[in-house]
């Protein structure tokens, strides 16, 4: 018998029913800057209505939060965490999102797993105003097990020159408010998965994986909301390495942001996993989000109609003078 490229691990067909089961729903997050559809080698975004427009990207994955979807089999919030990690990073800069592009990896392809993913960031696009132009599905078999997939995403937004948000303008005074997350994100499941390896028991009533898998919040109307009410003076997305490594990212030589960590409302599942994996609170900031997934600083007179705004967001502290960039008060 001949060899042929199904023989050697790669299904075509099955790519091919993937594409069939997301076409119709990826093509509803198109609008008419979008000037072409999926199948062709290329994506087309038309920019219009901008005087002098930036474009602003980022790109992400899900790490290993994605071995408890696919240990638990549950696959449809793993396409919004790709998508939020990517979203949220643009949105520090006041960007708003455009188009959104995947990539899924896998030893051998199911289609039906691939599009349940998909279809995850079909929904999350959706919810920001986004358009699903293009992506990539893998299969390589050898570089991957069968029932292994990796996915990543890259989201492209759009904003103003004059009103790019990067921090430049924080000054000593400025209040930090917090917005909480939805629980870990997409981040520390390296440790998660290392103090908690039993994804099946019981957790406030219901089975810990659906606790784990809640995904990442999406930002974009908060911060919308307020960008239209309020000048903002920074903002930054609250991933891998905490308050202490992604706050320091936007405030300016010479400043603190001074964090008082007894306001900081920390998610029931984050304070059971430093319990149970006897973790220093110091160690669960440098790894976790704690409960905050984005940080707004803006002026002191400001910082009250920001929680007018946002219903759930509360302060945590303020910008004062200091080498350190960041000083987590506990």
């Amino acid at each position: 018998m001949s060899n042929t490229y199904k023989s050697a691990g790669v299904d075509k067909e099955e790519g091919y029913k993937t594409v069939d089961k997301i076409k119709k729903a990826v093509g509803e997050t198109h609008n008419s800057n979008v000037l072409n559809h999926l199948g062709s080698f290329g994506a087309f975004y038309e920019i219009g209505g901008y005087k002098n427009p930036v474009l602003v990207s980022g790109t992400d994955g899900v790490g290993t939060k994605l071995k408890v979807a696919l240990d638990t089999k549950k696959y449809d919030s793993i396409g919004v965490d790709c998508f939020a990690m990517c979203a949220n990073d643009i949105l520090c800069h006041g960007a708003k999102p455009l188009f959104f592009l995947d990539y899924l990896a896998c030893g051998k392809l199911d289609s039906e797993i691939a599009a349940e993913i998909v279809l995850g960031m079909v929904a999350a696009c959706k919810d920001n105003n986004c358009a699903l132009i293009g992506g990539e599905t893998a299969e390589m078999p050898g570089m991957y097990q069968p029932g292994d997939y990796d996915v990543a995403g890259f989201c492209v937004g759009i904003v103003e020159k004059d009103q790019i948000i990067d921090g430049s303008k924080i000054k000593a005074g400025n209040k930090i408010i917090a917005l909480p997350s939805s629980g870990f994100h997409s981040n520390g499941f390296s440790l998660v998965r290392k103090v908690f390896p039993d994804f099946e028991e019981e957790f406030e009533g219901k089975p810990l994986y659906e606790t784990l898998l809640v995904p990442t919040r999406l930002y974009y109307k908060d911060i919308h909301k307020v960008l239209e009410e309020v000048r903002v003076e920074g903002i930054a997305h609250i991933t891998g390495g905490g308050l202490y490594e992604n706050v320091p990212r936007i405030i300016p030589e010479g400043l603190c942001a001074s964090i008082d960590e007894s306001k900081i409302r920390i998610p029931s599942v984050m304070l059971e996993l430093e319990k149970r994996g006897g973790v220093a609170r110091e160690e669960m900031h440098g790894t976790f989000n704690m409960g905050v997934g984005m940080v707004i600083v803006v002026d002191a007179e400001h910082a009250e109609k920001v929680l007018h705004l946002l219903d759930d967001a509360y302060e945590i502290g303020e910008i004062t003078e200091g080498a350190e960039k960041i000083n987590l008060k506990f």
